[in-house]
């Protein structure tokens, strides 16, 4: 077997290329799982359909409901009589934070660390921000603020700190989902707005709880709009709004909101070089929200759609020695060959022509695919961001390269294995 060698200055640019590669082969040797949660109780919907669109509580043809949220009505703002020594705008950051700032919760984590002998010891873990967003104790925030916890614990308006368990998670979009027990409380929520209608120049509100300070408000506008991100994951999160709204550490998983007092987004992230707000301040659009939570409440995770294949991405060592027609694009090395992408056609490399690159064994003489439904895929991030949105049964246009030869052919896609979840 040739062993394609590695270029010193390549190797850092490659290192998770092979972890990845080394994972992703075991693709046909292990079967699918996904974990499924119970179903929530309905009183009194509002329902979120798979779309995003929100109904009455009834059936849209052609569209399923499948999530009831019970939150408090959308804030309408009081008319403005000027009586009060306070400017309009100053009058309606006051409306939005005595009616939101309840529903903001600080959200700790405790994790495990190992002593010098190797003990485990239990030790304070990150913070952040969420936003009840449903009375019955449920509460969005980020993935990166529980990640690795084994207890996870909210803080109340009125300051007692409660364990919650993780319902749900969607890495891709950094977004969680928790809940807590309510108790006799009538927790005030936060209603879940509509991102698409965002414009740049428009005020927003961030509530949050930067360096411990609890619901700390700050305002500011909407900088940018669409914002393609890339999470820490390495995944593109597709459409963030850009704000200059002061976004500190412990503002995470916190709610923006509208001067109506909506959801339009949950802050996730800064663009700082020391860490702290420079007036770049990201946060993930509430319609990406709409999208994902009834699968993050009923199942636990977002149930996407994928190839059934074991895809490579190229990289020029790889390019030059299999003489490939492209310098980007994915390769499949490996392809069930009784599922959808045999079926439409694809094809995967040879075991008689196997060569490795580090720890991956790559078979070779494999398609390149360079593009699913209009998005190029150039490397395997792009790969998650071009079915970020499909489901299992979707069918995608395929763009790949055998030989010299561009192709096209449709695939039916699987349920995305557990192999390739992002933690």
């Amino acid at each position: 077997m040739y062993i394609i060698p590695m270029r010193k200055k390549d190797l850092r640019q490659n290192i998770m290329l092979v972890l990845l590669g080394g994972m992703l082969t075991l693709i046909l040797a292990l079967g699918f799982g996904l974990i499924n949660l119970p179903w929530l109780n309905r009183d009194e919907p509002v329902t979120i359909a798979r779309d995003g669109t929100e109904t009455e509580g009834k059936s849209v043809q052609g569209i399923q409901p499948v999530l009831d949220l019970q939150s408090d009505d959308p804030y309408i703002r009081p008319a403005f009589d000027g009586s009060e020594s306070l400017t309009e705008d100053e009058y309606n950051n006051i409306q939005v934070y005595q009616m939101r700032n309840e529903a903001v919760v600080n959200v700790s984590t405790e994790v495990i660390s190992y002593s010098f002998f190797f003990e485990p010891v239990p030790q304070e873990g990150s913070t952040g921000s969420g936003s009840i967003i449903d009375k019955r104790g449920y509460v969005l925030t980020n993935v990166h603020v529980i990640e690795d916890a084994v207890a996870v614990y909210v803080t109340l308006s009125d300051g007692e700190r409660v364990e919650a368990e993780i319902v749900g998670s969607d890495p891709e979009n950094d977004l969680a989902v928790l809940k807590f027990d309510p108790g006799d409380r009538d927790l005030q929520t936060i209603p879940l707005g509509d991102s698409s209608e965002l414009r740049v120049g428009q005020k927003v509100l961030a509530i949050g709880n930067p360096f411990s300070f609890d619901r700390t408000l700050t305002t500011g506008v909407i900088s940018g709009l669409g914002r393609p991100i890339q999470n820490s994951n390495g995944t593109i999160i597709q459409g963030m709004i850009q704000t200059d709204a002061s976004i500190n550490p412990g503002n995470s998983g916190g709610p923006l909101l509208n001067s109506s007092g909506s959801l339009i987004g949950v802050n996730t992230m800064i663009y700082s070089p020391s860490g702290g707000s420079v007036g770049v301040g990201f946060a993930v659009p509430i319609n990406t929200v709409r999208r994902v939570l009834p699968d993050l409440l009923e199942y636990g995770q977002v149930n996407r759609g994928w190839l059934d294949i074991n895809p490579i991405q190229l990289f020029p060592e790889l390019v030059s020695y299999a003489d490939l027609p492209v310098d980007r694009g994915i390769l499949i090395s490996r392809i069930d060959s009784g599922g959808e992408a045999a079926e439409a056609g694809l094809r995967g490399g040879s075991r008689n022509n196997a060569v490795r690159y580090g720890n991956t064994i790559i078979y070779l003489g494999g398609d390149v695919i360079v593009e699913i439904d209009g998005t190029p895929t150039y490397t395997i991030a792009h790969l998650y961001e071009a079915l970020e949105d499909n489901r299992p049964g979707d069918v995608v246009d395929v763009v790949y390269y055998r030989g010299g030869r561009r192709r096209e052919t449709q695939v039916e896609l699987i349920k995305r294995p557990e192999q390739f979840l992002l933690n």
